[in-house]
């Protein structure tokens, strides 16, 4: 629950080691405070109030000690609000439990704080008043791993979600108002699974996931796509063909790249919808769960629908399999942002964040813009809020992945020619974000 005591006065991100070292270092760590990829959206743009709400995993100064905030920009007067602590995690470390943010249609933002597995429970809360963060209540306890909500036109929400219930199955329920839920429905379980998921603008619901065989989150691989229109009453592949839920086979018609068979691993970022409302992902491909060079070739990818088939692209070759950035697909130049340029700790998570651009629906890309230099520490986990509204385009944090530090966040426009951080500490409820550059 909220415990007021531990808030801190600013924006300071947490920090984490999964602790799996072998001879090129960890698995993965560094700042994770926008951690991971499967919890979607960390931000929403209202425009009803022209704010920015963002969540992200903080932490108490000099400690590892992961604390739920809420944050809030203003595109009127771009000012940043004082964070509220929304739920301290009493004692866990682990970013996994991070939460995902959802505006419904009343102006309520609500906060899907992740569980992990059946040891942590999950916990939803929903703020005191519409446009606000000031302050939350708490609505339900329940067992919920990478909570993606997405509010519906009408009210409530559609959320996919993880259960442990057979390793990591993928699962979705429906509210018409948030406090009532419908029995949670199996997509799929076949061994285990990540997704990435995300709303079109004709309220179309799109996942894509991966395939652990035997379990094993080292050997995940494949890509799946499915979509539903009618709030999970009926889901389709990227062609329009029916499935039958659950889907409990690798060999089924929601299958896109059949990577197993030719060995190799796929790490989804993030899911995004064109012009035409046609589905879009961007992943890394790799030969190794391990970082360093026996990974190699590991290459940032983009798989599309064209309408008639599935088509997929490389980006850029890629560093690190957990090198995560963002895909913005609503017009005719198509954007990534990421950590892909020079780094200052080789072979480890994140990096120098850069802009690619396409400007033929991915199937070529440039980089065009190089957004942060000389950086300390790597920067990483890039995120896109929904509905983003310049100047907060996209939101991410860095941090040292070789040893403990602090992390700090950050957030930039469309063009990436102006980066801000936000402000560590604060002695009022407002304050202007930092300009970097």
């Amino acid at each position: 629950m909220k415990n007021t005591s531990l808030a801190p006065s600013g924006y300071q991100g947490i920090w984490f080691t999964l602790g799996q070292f072998s001879e090129f270092g960890d698995k993965y760590s560094g700042g994770l405070g926008t951690y991971t990829a499967n919890h979607n959206p960390m931000a929403v743009y209202s425009p009803q109030s022209r704010k920015t709400f963002f969540t992200y995993g903080g932490t108490i100064p000099e400690k590892r000690h992961l604390l739920i905030m809420a944050g809030v920009f203003d595109h009127q007067t771009g000012l940043i609000s004082r964070p509220t602590l929304v739920h301290d995690k009493d004692g866990v470390d682990d970013p996994h439990d991070n939460a995902s943010i959802a505006v419904d249609a009343r102006g309520y933002v609500w906060l899907f704080i992740s569980g992990r597995a059946r040891t942590r429970p999950g916990f939803l809360y929903r703020g005191h008043e519409p446009h606000s963060i000031e302050r939350f209540e708490l609505i339900d306890e329940r067992e919920m791993t990478y909570p993606q909500p997405w509010p519906q036109k009408n009210g409530g929400f559609f959320h996919l979600f993880t259960k442990y219930t057979a390793g990591r199955e993928l699962y979705f329920e429906v509210s018409a108002e948030g406090r009532k839920w419908s029995e949670t429905q199996k997509l799929a379980g076949f061994g285990g699974h990540y997704q990435v998921s995300g709303q079109a603008s004709d309220g179309t619901i799109g996942t894509f996931w991966n395939w652990h065989p035997g379990g094993n989150v080292d050997r995940r691989t494949n890509l799946y796509y499915a979509q539903t229109g009618d709030g999970g009453q009926s889901w389709t592949n990227g062609a329009g063909e029916a499935l039958t839920l659950p889907l409990e086979s690798p060999h089924n018609a929601a299958l896109v790249e059949n990577y197993a068979a030719h060995g190799i691993l796929q790490y989804t970022c993030d899911l995004n919808f064109d012009a035409q409302n046609r589905p879009q992902l961007l992943y890394v491909a790799s030969r190794d769960a391990r970082p360093g060079p026996q990974s190699e070739p590991r290459q940032l990818r983009l798989t599309k629908w064209t309408g008639r088939e599935w088509k997929t692209s490389v980006v850029a070759p890629q560093n690190h399999n957990y090198d995560m950035g963002s895909l913005w697909t609503a017009t005719n130049e198509w954007k990534i942002i990421v950590p892909l340029v020079e780094r200052s700790q080789r072979w480890q998570g994140g990096g120098e964040i850069g802009l690619w651009t396409s400007r033929d629906e991915g199937q070529n890309w440039k980089l065009e813009r190089q957004i942060t230099r000389g950086s300390a520490f790597n920067h990483n986990y890039v995120r896109r809020p929904h509905h983003a509204a310049d100047p907060f385009w996209a939101f991410w944090a860095d941090g040292d992945p070789t040893q403990f530090s602090a992390s700090r966040l950050y957030f930039c426009d469309s063009s990436g020619k102006n980066v801000f951080q936000l402000p560590t500490e604060m002695k009022g409820d407002w304050a202007p974000p930092l300009a970097v550059r």
